[in-house]
Formats: C-alpha cells, sequence, structure tokens
C-alpha cells in the first residue's frame, strides 16, 4: 500500500481558497445591504398633459359706472296761490304726454274769469258809442258847428275805448290762461320717478310738483381712462349687468368732451333699453341710480390658451408646468390674459409646442418625477399578469 504525498504548497492554496470564499461571500452581503439602503425613485403624482391650442377670443374692455336717466323732467307748479284738489298719479307710474297729473282748485279762477269776461263787455260798449260819437263829430267838421277842439276831444275818447277793449281783452287772456294753469299735464310720455304734490296744499307759482324720466330711457355712463376711450367709437355694442343682476345690451350715444383731471376717466354713455322695454331678468330689473358694471365689444382676436385648472397661482404669479422627455415636470412663469369658458390666454413664458400638466398641477414641485395617466392602466395590467 503507497502512502499518498501531501505536497508543500498545498496548505496554502487550501487557505487561499477559505479566505477568498469568505471575503466574495462579504462583498456579497454589502452589496445586498447597500440596495437595500438605496431607494428606486418614484412618481410624485399620476398626471395628465394637454397642448396650447390656438382659440379666437373676442377683445372686450371693462368698465364700471352708474345707470341713470338719459332726461329727467321737472314738473311744476304755474299757478300762483291755489289749492292743490286733486293728484291722479305716483311714483313709478307710466304716464302718456299731455295726461293729467293733477288739478288745482279752480273757483276763485272761474269767478275772475267771469268778471274779465264783464269788462270786456263794458269795454266793447263804450268803445262802440265814442266811435259813433266821433264819426257824428267829423260829419259836422264842415258845417262848423263843432270847434276842432271838441272834434280832436271825440276823437281821443274812441282811441281810448279801443285800447280799454284791448285791455280788456288782456285781463280775459289771462284769466283763460290762469283756468289752463288749474290742470297739470305731461310734458313728455314716461315714468313719475318722484312725487311732491299733495292733497290740499297751497303752492307758488314754480314749485315743483313732479319729476319724470322722460319716454323711460336709461343710459350707463361708463367711466373709462383717456387711454382707452378712442377705442369706443359711437355705436359700439356693450353688455350691462346692473347691481340687480339684470342684464342690458346697449350701444355707446356719445363720449363726454371732457376727461376728469384727477381719476383720469370720461364718461361713456350707452343706450339702455326704456324702463318698460326691459327684458325681466333673473334678479330684476335695472333703475336709475343703481352701479353696473359692463363690457364693451371691440371684436376678437387668435390668442394661445391653456385649460384653466393648468394654471397655478403662487406667491401672486401664475405659473404652468411643462412635461419633460424624462418625465420631469419644469415649472414656467407665465403672464395670463384673456378667460374664454374653461380656458385662458397665455401672453408669455410659454412655447406653443410644450406639454402642459392638465390635471393634478397644484400639488407638483419644480423637477418632480411624474406618471402619465395613459401609460398607468398598460401598466398596472402587465404587472397584474406577472
Amino acid at each position: 500500500m503507497q502512502h499518498l504525498r501531501i505536497l508543500p504548497f498545498a496548505p496554502l492554496l487550501i487557505a487561499a481558497c477559505v479566505l477568498g470564499t469568505g471575503t466574495f461571500a462579504l462583498f456579497a452581503t454589502k452589496s445586498r445591504a447597500a440596495d437595500e439602503k438605496t431607494p428606486t425613485a418614484r412618481p410624485a403624482l399620476t398626471i395628465t398633459v394637454v397642448q396650447p391650442q390656438r382659440t379666437h377670443l373676442p377683445l372686450k374692455l371693462a368698465a364700471n359706472g352708474s345707470i341713470a336717466a338719459w332726461q329727467e323732467a321737472s314738473v311744476g307748479s304755474e299757478a300762483n296761490g291755489l289749492r292743490l284738489s286733486e293728484v291722479h298719479v305716483n311714483v313709478g307710474d307710466v304716464v302718456k304726454k299731455g295726461q293729467l297729473l293733477a288739478r288745482f282748485a279752480d273757483e276763485a279762477v272761474q269767478a275772475d274769469l267771469a268778471q274779465a269776461r264783464a269788462g270786456l263787455l263794458e269795454a266793447e260798449a263804450q268803445a262802440a258809442e265814442a266811435a259813433a260819437n266821433a264819426e257824428r263829430a267829423r260829419t259836422l267838421q264842415a258845417t262848423g258847428a263843432l270847434s276842432a277842439q271838441q272834434i280832436s276831444q271825440y276823437a281821443t275818447a274812441e282811441q281810448t275805448a279801443k285800447a280799454r277793449v284791448e285791455a280788456a281783452r288782456a285781463t280775459l287772456t289771462t284769466q283763460q290762461l290762469r283756468l289752463k294753469y288749474t290742470q297739470v299735464p305731461a310734458p313728455d310720455s314716461g315714468v313719475i320717478s318722484a312725487r311732491l304734490a299733495t292733497v290740499g296744499a297751497v303752492v307758488g307759482a314754480g314749485t315743483e310738483l313732479f319729476r319724470l324720466i322722460r319716454q323711460g330711457r336709461l343710459e350707463w355712463r361708463a367711466e373709462v381712462v383717456s387711454a382707452e376711450i378712442g377705442r369706443l367709437p359711437p355705436g359700439t355694442q356693450a353688455t350691462v349687468t346692473a347691481a340687480s343682476g339684470a342684464r342690458l345690451t346697449g350701444r355707446v350715444r356719445k363720449i363726454a368732451p371732457t376727461v376728469d383731471p384727477q381719476t383720469r376717466s370720461g364718461l361713456v354713455y350707452v343706450d339702455l333699453p326704456p324702463l318698460g322695454a326691459q327684458t325681466p331678468g333673473t334678479a330684476g330689473a335695472a333703475l336709475p341710480g343703481m352701479f353696473a358694471r359692463g363690457e364693451f365689444e371691440l371684436g376678437g382676436s387668435d390668442a394661445l390658451t391653456v385649460p384653466q385648472q393648468a394654471v397655478v397661482l403662487r406667491d401672486g404669479f401664475s405659473y404652468v408646468f411643462r412635461l419633460n422627455p424624462d418625465l420631469r415636470v419644469t415649472r414656467l412663469k407665465v403672464q395670463t390674459g384673456r378667460l374664454a369658458g374653461e380656458r385662458v390666454e397665455i401672453l408669455t413664458g410659454l412655447p406653443a409646442d410644450a406639454r402642459v400638466v392638465a390635471s393634478g398641477a397644484g400639488f407638483l414641485n419644480d423637477g418632480d418625477l411624474v406618471r402619465l395617466a395613459d401609460a398607468a392602466a398598460p401598466a398596472a395590467a402587465a404587472a397584474a399578469a406577472r
């Protein structure tokens, strides 16, 4: 039986193998621990993206102002010292031109009128007698029966009697006017806006009894800055919303010739539908004295727009988030403009070919990793299959 010979370097070879195996196991353990401590980057949110669109938006100019009566007539008393016996209208009544509004007691005027008629008849009788005397005197002038002085006196008496007739006729006309003034008619068609007349009151001439909105016409007096007045020629259409909620459509009638030196604003007068012709709104009608806001229609233009939900307001500025090819987002500061339904105009700061985060933009920060909503469904299906 032969004995095996152990080479001198065999123990060294066996020790090297054992040491190598231990070192490999140690490195493998450390590598596995390092992988467990380094987490895989996860998306912050699942989003949807859109691209900006070119949309035709209307050009409008907003303004504030007040609704007022086109013209307000003051209806006063022309009679002096008479008592109001009847008042036929009240505030808010619609009246026609010439309609009787009030009446004064006319007994005293009727008596004065009868006296004036009698005075006229007396003056006419005296004038007829004076004319006859003057005619006889002229026929006797050639005979010398009357002196020239007497003939002149008869002629003067005739002229005086004629003058008295004219004076009596003027007095009669005055009394007839007084009788006419006992009735207060409407000077124009419209709506009674104020009533100061009270039955039984004795008023003087010139006392205001009623105020009347002529023809029921209203106007919107819009305050527009001087730099924008030139964009509003007569005939420009305007949509006015009153404080009551009523919406009216009108057109620019004229522009005030002056501008307020303190506010640098001028008045633009917009004709509105009359009080009786307004279409009843959901919250009422427009009345004089109401505050109203409105917009002037200035045409339209093409604009770059995105959905309103894509615009995020932070620190007083507007931002949108652009999606990059590596599925990370970049925050872009933009300047917004007009609104059209659910879309908003972007004036500056956004390329036309950018992909913009539409949903979930308010929860993102600059540089966040995201997942597209259309890509999330296939990934979930694949995971379920595995």
